[in-house]
């Protein structure tokens, strides 16, 4: 199961693919980002609205920090300037990193107790699962932005973690 150094490097992961796709998605007009594409959440912007609400809710959970200001149910709209958003992101991706970085080993043991709100009752699992959580609902969510985004005929960054850029490999 994850621990410390998989939080790190996954935290770094994260930062590097959403300043590669937020760079492609520059690339696209308003419209482009917001017309609906057929994916789960339909539009590029709204699936990154729902990964930035996922990561808020996740790390309110992991290190107190405020929770999204919507439910999941409005987790898609919380994008009303394009710009506004990628400066938020991009503070709160150094905001994980922060936490990956400042969190202490012994934090992944035990079980974390928290009520979901999409589900409407009380959960309690491994804090290491959820972790797990973090990054892959990120990872997935943005497989669904690059698809679109390449389909739109932008080019966003490699993938592949063996490739992040040494710059942030070494943050």
């Amino acid at each position: 199961m994850p621990n410390k150094d998989y939080a790190v490097l996954m935290a770094k992961y994260n930062l590097w693919q959403n300043q590669s796709l937020m760079a492609a998605t520059d690339t696209l007009t308003d419209a482009d980002r917001k017309q609906n594409r057929g994916a789960f959440f339909g539009s590029i912007e709204k699936t990154f609205s729902h990964v930035f609400w996922g990561d808020q809710i996740w790390l309110s959970r992991f290190a107190g920090t405020p929770p999204p200001s919507a439910d999941i149910t409005d987790s898609t709209a919380l994008i009303a300037d394009w710009a506004a958003f990628c400066t938020a992101r991009k503070s709160f991706d150094q905001r994980i990193l922060q936490w990956a970085n400042e969190v202490t080993p012994d934090w992944f043991s035990g079980d974390l107790s928290w009520f979901s709100g999409a589900l409407g009752r009380d959960f309690t699992r491994p804090k290491d699962m959820l972790v797990v959580q973090l990054f892959n609902h990120q990872t997935h969510h943005r497989g669904q932005i690059h698809a679109m985004l390449t389909a739109a005929g932008a080019k966003p960054d490699d993938t592949d973690v063996p490739f992040m850029p040494d710059p942030i490999l070494n943050m």
